[in-house]
């Protein structure tokens, strides 16, 4: 009888069907999935662990899914007459629904089947979703799975890879509406989310992982939205090639995950990291094979200046001179048209040919290389080109086959359309102009502005799949191919993003990741940067860039004279120096090239401090390539160290007379720190102060996870050598360093 029993209890943690009244479900050890059979609705999602459904419970249900059909509306479980839920046959546990009777004229027998599978021994869950009969009526967006009315924890925070990543500790306060209907936002991939997921954590509670497993990078969203006062949800977002539909049944391609996750980002994106790692993209990646241009890996700082040659590449010679390393210029403003207007109009450049290539020439000739603007899918309306090549054929169309301007010159006001990526006619027509640029003018590299980026374009005379699929990143890798077999003879150019995106890994040199210095062109709304994306993919690609400047921006002489600053370039008040040293600090942790914006040789007396702390963690970043170019992110050190409330400022590279600067006041750790693991197992942390005081934090690590000896040697590097200041040994590492005023190190940690 006991035997009987036992196997009992073993079916059901092995997931074999439960029903109990009118209650199914399902369970692996870690997982158990509950459904109201007679309505179909998904009621618990429970971690066994700790007991926790991360569901509102049947009293919050609502729809697991819903289409959206051209010509008919949005069709939800409840527009159907018919469901029925059962387990899935096999070993593998699971579920599977099927709605019917939707009553539709067009498509009668239309049948909606979603199915679950559980690990075995992971806390994972598998979702699928298709539909059968549905009479070729189109389907524009399905929204699968839906995960409504989660549950509340205490120290909820969502982590986001928008590009380099973001992460809020008021998710739900962001979607609450305030008053008003609540609030919604939606995150497009490939693109602005540069991974597949996202990350619910909570202080002492399971946290809640959404992901897809899509090595095909199939246009997507993922959203997260308001419901009542406190409602939180997600969903996945999904646009079939409208092609696809051709057939009489639609199935996704790929697999939902959705899972539970012990602990904060970092551990959500290990877990995606084990995935992404294997896919085509990462073993493609010009880095890991070897093909980023020597220069590009050899850059210990960026230069981000913009305008004719004079104000761009004598002040990096200036700045090379000083720190007796190479720097590279990110330069904007060379080309021979208005900033956000003209495009792609760049040539000649607007200071002529000769002279551009004079200057270019004489700066490389002291090992100064440069990167130069053109943005990879806008073309001005208001333009001659736009009006003689009849532009407006190739341009991204909307579904009622409308093209839809985007205006970026809040001077100007003047409007540029997105070129579709699927069209040979703007990829010939970019890749022509790159190729001028690169064996004609001699530039190094060709900065692609909005490049980690995708649109869906419905212009049925392109030739590509309407709305959904593949078809951008493929026009993108012939545009980048294209490119670099045009420009062969000169060994090729560095291709740079805006942006972080797994898709663009084996196109793209460089990535320029902006979110180091988020607050500066977002303010205060409620996200932090974290390096979500760095976590997985570093090594995998060069990350540069950063806002970061000691002065108002700079205004483009192409510009109308009425709106230009009467001081240009003038320097920032001396308060907001910390936030100069908080975006340098997270760039050098987190691995980035550095990049000063703005620049003049003049600064190097007027705001020594702040120049020297840059070039102190520009020659530590060259030092540590092993680590901070090719190493992996471990999980991020424990800190201990003060706060302090710091004047933080938020400028547009359109303030000009007309906007300004507005301030604002954060409070921010004083101490930045990350670990790191190089190719050869060697473990180091990378450590920052911002303050003007000597500080002595303390940093924890876990052994095991950073794959450390119990016991070892702890060594300091930093510009003036390596030396031994310490031991370690446990199950806990604890670093205590003593840091100067706005000092930074790396502390090597080596076996005895």
């Amino acid at each position: 009888m006991k035997r009987f029993a036992a196997l009992i209890a073993l079916g059901v943690l092995l997931g074999a069907g439960r029903v109990a009244g009118e209650i199914l479900s399902v369970a692996n050890p870690h997982l158990q999935l509950a459904v109201d059979r007679a309505s179909g609705q998904w009621i618990e999602f429970r971690d066994r662990a700790t007991a926790h459904n991360l569901l509102g419970g049947s009293a919050a249900t609502g729809p697991l899914w819903e289409l959206e059909l051209a010509g008919a509306g949005p069709l939800t479980p409840t527009n159907a007459r018919s469901v029925t839920v059962t387990p899935l046959r096999g070993k593998t546990p699971g579920l599977r629904w099927q709605w019917s009777g939707f009553g539709l004229a067009q498509s009668p027998e239309l049948c909606v089947e979603a199915t679950v599978t559980l690990e075995r021994h992971q806390p994972v869950s598998h979702w699928r979703l298709a539909v059968h009969h549905h009479g070729g009526q189109a389907i524009s967006v399905i929204h699968f799975p839906r995960v409504l009315h989660i549950a509340e924890q205490a120290g909820e925070r969502l982590a986001v890879p928008a590009w380099l990543g973001e992460e809020t500790d008021q998710p739900r306060a962001l979607v609450r509406g305030g008053g008003s209907k609540p609030q919604r936002r939606e995150w497009p991939y490939p693109g602005y989310l540069s991974l597949q997921c996202f990350a619910l954590s909570a202080t002492n509670g399971p946290g809640l992982y959404l992901a897809c497993d899509d090595p095909a990078g199939q246009r997507k969203a993922f959203a997260l939205f308001g419901g009542g006062d406190t409602g939180l949800n997600l969903e996945i977002l999904h646009y079939p090639e409208r092609d696809s539909l051709t057939r009489d049944t639609y199935t996704m391609p790929y697999a939902v995950v959705l899972g539970t996750f012990r602990g904060g980002w970092f551990d959500a994106a290990a877990r995606y990291r084990a995935w992404a790692t294997n896919q085509p993209w990462a073993r493609a990646s010009r880095l890991r094979q070897g093909q980023t241009p020597a220069w590009v890996t050899n850059t210990a700082l960026w230069v981000w200046n913009r305008g004719p040659s004079p104000g761009v590449l004598t002040p990096a010679v200036a700045l090379q001179q000083k720190l007796g390393l190479p720097v590279s210029v990110f330069w904007h403003w060379w080309h021979g048209c208005a900033y956000d207007h003209g495009f792609p109009e760049y040539l000649p450049p607007r200071e002529g040919t000769a002279a551009f290539q004079a200057a270019l020439q004489r700066a490389q000739a002291q090992d100064v290389h440069a990167l130069v603007y053109m943005n990879q899918r806008l073309w001005g309306m208001t333009t001659a080109s736009w009006t003689n090549q009849n532009a407006a054929r190739f341009a991204v169309k909307n579904p009622a086959g409308d093209i839809r301007p985007e205006v970026y010159n809040t001077f100007t006001k003047a409007p540029c359309a997105s070129m579709c990526m699927g069209t040979a006619f703007w990829r010939d027509t970019y890749a022509g102009l790159a190729a001028e640029a690169f064996l004609g003018l001699g530039v190094d590299g060709i900065y692609m502005d909005q490049a980690c980026s995708s649109l869906a374009c419905f212009d049925p005379t392109h030739g590509h799949p309407l709305g959904g699929g593949t078809y951008w990143m493929e026009g993108f890798q012939k545009l980048a191919a294209d490119i670099r077999q045009r420009c062969a003879t000169r060994g090729g150019p560095a291709l740079a993003g805006e942006g972080c995106g797994e898709n663009w890994l084996p196109h793209l040199d460089l990535m320029l990741a902006l979110q180091v210095s988020r607050e500066r062109y977002a303010g205060p709304d409620g996200w932090t940067p974290i390096p979500f994306f760095t976590a997985v993919y570093h090594g995998y690609n060069v990350y540069y860039g950063n806002y970061s400047s000691l002065t108002m921006p700079p205004y483009d002489e192409l510009w109308p004279a009425e709106f230009a600053p009467r001081e240009p370039l003038q320097l920032l008040d001396r308060k907001f120096s910390r936030q100069f040293y908080l975006e340098q600090a997270r760039a050098f942790v987190w691995g980035q090239q550095p990049t000063l914006a703005n620049f003049q040789p003049a600064q190097l007396q007027t705001r020594a401090e702040e120049l020297d702390y840059l070039l102190r963690l520009a020659r530590l970043h060259a030092g540590a390539r092993p680590y901070l170019l090719h190493g992996t992110m471990l999980p991020p050190p424990k800190v201990t160290a003060p706060s302090a409330e710091q004047d933080m400022s938020r400028l547009s590279i359109y303030a000009g007379q007309r906007g300004g600067l507005t301030e604002f006041r954060r409070t921010v750790p004083q101490v930045a720190a990350a670990a790191w693991r190089a190719a050869d197992g060697g473990v180091a942390v990378a450590v920052a102060s911002l303050s003007d005081q000597p500080l002595t934090p303390t940093l924890e690590l876990e052994a095991a996870a950073c794959g450390l000896p119990r016991r070892g040697r702890v060594y300091r590097l930093d510009p003036d050598g390596r030396r031994l200041i310490g031991t370690f040994q446990g199950k806990t590492v604890r670093l205590q360093p003593a840091l100067g005023p706005r000092d930074a190190c790396l502390l090597e940690l080596k076996r005895h």
